[in-house]
């Protein structure tokens, strides 16, 4: 039986405009970073992307390197594209990315015209699209100059095979420095993707403002701290848990009993909220309307109607923004 999406999919959803440009990303994102790989079940992986549609995610975020195996994300976004979602290509926005370790040699990672330009036509045939919405380089590179990497971005836009162009894990210096070069080759920057939650505050110090002031959006990743924000911890750490699986970036000594204390006392405000932990932290993340977009994870579906579900409640009291800082600083 063929997909037929939510007929009510854009009225459940926020959308944000992204920085000053004419785009507009919904308020939760998905990403296939985890879940969506040649070594996870592809029907779950199709479940999750059908529903996350149905619930007016349109911003789907991949790079090169998802999976495991390395590309196998991209390739399973395909096979649903083509399965299911390929006449409903143009509501939605797809981004991918460059920089991370893809293939041996000089030319299989960081920020290099020769990189970018090949890491895309490869993630283009593994979606089969023709373009995406969003390229971002992925991670700042040492030794490329940044010149470099920005006109392979401006390159690619021209050449038709990105709308748009993003950077993440960019420092305050060096986002300013791309948003500034990208201004002079005449393709603004779209949007920067970066790591921000409860527990990981960095961007306060200066990057959202450098953002706001170069026209740029943000979308945060990992606002989730992979799960910590979640019930998931509260008592100890499960067998399926991302702290205990190889290879993830959360790491059993990450979860400290001095960290649940804290996730213990913010379930308990999420509570009077009415909402879940991980639905408070990502109502959080967006508060201030510097955050174009929380990027979410999943492993099941109803992880994403759950998520979802956080722009019910986006309002914060003064008195519980101070209860939260209270606590994180406690």
């Amino acid at each position: 039986m063929s997909y037929l999406p939510d007929n009510q999919r854009y009225s459940t959803m926020i959308y944000n405009r992204c920085g000053q440009s004419g785009i507009k990303l919904p308020a939760i994102s998905l990403g296939l970073w985890h879940n969506f790989g040649g070594a996870d079940v592809y029907e779950n992986s199709r479940a999750m992307i059908r529903k996350a549609f149905d619930l007016g995610i349109t911003h789907f975020d991949l790079a090169n390197n998802y999976g495991p195996p390395p590309g196998s994300a991209e390739e399973t976004f395909g096979r649903v594209l083509k399965s299911d979602l390929r006449a409903y290509r143009d509501e939605m926005i797809i981004s991918t990315k460059a920089g991370f370790y893809m293939w041996p040699g000089p030319y299989g990672e960081w920020g290099s015209k020769k990189n970018m330009v090949a890491s895309l036509d490869q993630s283009l045939k593994r979606m089969g699209l023709d373009y995406v919405d969003i390229y971002y380089h992925h991670r700042p590179d040492p030794d490329t100059p940044l010149e470099e990497t920005m006109a392979a971005l401006d390159l690619i836009v021209r050449q038709g095979k990105a709308l748009y162009i993003g950077i993440s894990n960019y420092r305050e210096e060096r986002a300013r420095e791309a948003i500034r070069i990208l201004k002079q080759l005449g393709t603004p920057l779209l949007i920067h993707q970066a790591s921000y939650s409860m527990f990981n505050r960095w961007i306060e110090d200066g990057l959202q403002d450098i953002l706001q002031d170069g026209g740029a959006g943000c979308i945060a990743f990992c606002p989730l701290a992979q799960g910590l924000l979640t019930n998931k911890y509260l008592k100890g750490i499960p067998a399926d848990s991302r702290a205990a699986k190889e290879g993830s970036f959360l790491k059993e000594k990450d979860v400290t009993e001095e960290k649940i204390a804290k996730v213990r006392l913010l379930a308990e405000l999420a509570a009077e909220r009415g909402q879940s932990l991980a639905q408070m932290s990502l109502a959080w993340v967006l508060r201030e309307g510097k955050v174009t977009s929380a990027l979410i994870g999943a492993s099941r579906v109803s992880q994403i109607e759950e998520n979802a579900a956080a722009i019910q409640n986006l309002d914060f009291s003064s008195e519980e923004l101070t209860r939260i800082d209270d606590i994180l600083k406690s």
